[in-house]
């Protein structure tokens, strides 16, 4: 090695040591008579010291001759510091250099490689390879890694296999958002990129490989995100001869194991929730539950009044803001417009005050009497005080606008604290969802998802009360992973298949490797895959997952740093079979 130590590791004991340091000029602070450069390595930064007339005059010399970003080699001895900085770990210390080796100079950098540095995401994103230097970005990716190794233990401990899935695979019907990769060897061919390795994780049940994971890269075609990339990572699970129960039971320790090692943070066991009971108090099938604020049906108590736009409505739905009633017109002005915008959809807001003094005001006092206005505070268990905020319309469109005023309530109270750690699974999800414009039932997870033993009846007359025997793992209302028991049986795989409009010949196109491999001893088996980039954004208090990621895409889905993607030659199209008529290929 060329250096002895890490710009990290020296501290007060190591005083009266020659030591060789290898690293990046972060700064440089010459005054003259004293030359001061604080050499930055992965580990962190120590401080260099040259004083003229005792320094050797060709080693100040090539100081004075670097520049920020150049890679140097310093040697010398560790001396303690006069003025110490309690706000580094090597602030105890400096090395009085002794010889000094240019490695390689640096051009100036385009922005600070600092904390708060002075580049716009875009410059940086161009300059992946610089902004990696940096100390919050280095960070994250150290937390990452901590993440993936505890993860592996804890898997490991379990019995767990990890074992490397196929990344060059068949495009399916269901695979709308599939990348395609083009065989040069097979003309006219296509490979998919997986989204998952759902199925071939099925078959390594099959082959009696009963604990299975791995850390695998999946792509997806879709638009993007904060928390959505084009290529993503997953913790990705499977278990046979289990229950449900078995599955909540391991993972809710695996993030319980990795909270507790990683963050030092003991979490409760996690609550269950069923999706019915998700959407009816908070609109959504990922609740934040760091805060309350549910839902409260008004529809019973609120209609008959002569207020026509509830009158008309499939739904009243209503939250209690605590300690909002003394809430300015403006700032009742700006939640009303945050409910119409063209995202959220609601016509309007109507809004009732609990003042502190005991009188009730409201948005709608032409049409609700003092008394009407007490009901609705009661079936809201409102207190003096609070703020009711009321929706109404068509029930899912509804829900789905409370849900996100809620949100919005959440973090105008500051409610929904980064440090703070809401878990819960939500269960018993619906199996199908009925496409409107198509006319046909989509599987709401996917087409290997078991429905719930006690439900298969339902298959054959009422497919919307369907459950599903899936699961997913809630935090601060972010799903971080979801999952389900699967089908193992071949008979009710096809009835699968069947409801969702694939013909025999199909299926069996598609899918007979997995039909036929359950013909030979398939076990009870299910299985969870986490978000493991989503995962590390929520470890590291960010919502972006591209602070988690080396080289991650921009919201385009571009990569700016290396320009892709990007056309390809003429030549390479040809050998691709690319541009070229079917019927051409035959001949």
């Amino acid at each position: 090695m060329l250096r002895t130590h890490t710009c990290g590791e020296l501290r007060i004991s190591d005083v009266g040591k020659e030591v060789t340091l290898t690293g990046w000029v972060a700064k440089i602070r010459d005054k003259g008579g004293m030359i001061w450069i604080d050499l930055r390595d992965r580990y962190g930064i120590t401080q260099l010291i040259l004083e003229e007339g005792k320094s050797d005059k060709n080693v100040v010399e090539a100081a004075r001759n670097l520049g920020r970003e150049f890679v140097v080699e310093a040697k010398g001895i560790i001396v303690e510091r006069v003025a110490k900085n309690d706000k580094m770990p090597t602030g105890d210390i400096e090395i009085k250099v002794s010889d000094l080796n240019i490695l390689n100079p640096a051009k100036l950098p385009p922005f600070l490689i600092e904390d708060e540095t002075d580049g716009g995401e875009d410059l940086r994103m161009k300059y992946r390879y610089l902004d990696l230097r940096r100390n919050i970005v280095r960070k994250n990716l150290e937390l990452r890694h901590r993440i993936a190794i505890e993860a592996r233990k804890y898997l490991d401990s379990l019995n767990f296999l990890e074992v490397e899935t196929p990344v060059l695979i068949k495009s399916t019907p269901e695979g709308a958002r599939d990348f395609v990769v083009p065989s040069r060897v097979h003309a006219g061919e296509f490979y998919a990129l997986p989204q998952s390795p759902q199925t071939f994780k099925q078959l390594l049940m099959v082959s009696g490989f009963d604990r299975y994971y791995q850390i695998v890269k999946c792509f997806r075609d879709e638009d993007l995100r904060a928390d959505r990339q084009p290529e993503f990572t997953q913790i990705d699970c499977e278990m046979s001869f289990i229950t449900q129960e078995d599955i909540l039971n391991t993972f809710e320790g695996m993030i319980r194991h990795l909270f507790k090692t990683v963050k030092g943070i003991d979490l409760p066991p996690f609550p269950r929730m069923t999706y019915a009971d998700a959407m009816k108090y908070y609109g959504n099938d990922k609740p934040d539950t760091r805060f309350e604020m549910k839902f409260v049906e008004l529809t019973d108590v609120a209609k008959g009044k002569g207020f026509n736009v509830f009158d008309q409505a499939e739904l009243i739905v209503g939250i209690a803001a605590k300690g909002c009633s003394e809430y300015t017109r403006k700032e009742l002005d700006e939640i009303t417009e945050f409910v119409k915008r063209p995202q959220i959809g609601s016509k309007g807001l109507v809004y009732v005050k609990l003042n502190q003094d005991g009188t009730i005001k409201s948005s709608v006092d032409k049409f609700y009497g003092e008394a009407d206005l007490k009901v609705l505070a009661e079936k809201l268990n409102a207190q003096k005080g609070d703020l009711l905020l009321i929706l109404s319309g068509d029930a899912k469109q509804t829900r789905s606008a409370l849900s996100e005023l809620r949100l919005e309530m959440g973090k105008r109270l500051g409610l929904r604290d980064k440090n703070t750690y809401s878990c819960h699974w939500v269960i018993d999800f619906p199996l199908l969802e009925f496409g409107e414009e198509e006319k046909r039932w989509f599987a709401m997870h996917h087409p290997f998802t078991s429905p719930k033993p006690e439900d298969i009846g339902l298959l054959e007359s009422d497919l919307g009360k369907v459950r599903a025997n899936a699961y997913d793992m809630v935090i601060n209302g972010v799903e971080v992973g979801g999952g389900s028991i699967r089908i193992y049986n071949k008979d009710l795989q096809a009835k699968m298949f069947e409801i969702l409009g694939f013909s025999a010949e199909e299926a069996k196109a598609q899918f007979g490797f997995l039909m036929d491999a359950f013909e030979y001893g398939a076990p009870p088996h299910g299985g969870i895959a986490f978000g493991f980039d989503r995962l590390c954004s929520l470890f590291g208090g960010v919502d972006s997952i591209r602070d988690f990621i080396a080289f991650p895409k921009n919201n385009a889905g571009r990569d700016v740093m290396i320009d892709s993607p990007s056309p390809i030659s003429d030549a390479q199209l040809n050998e691709l079979h690319i541009g070229v008529k079917a019927e051409d290929l035959k001949k």
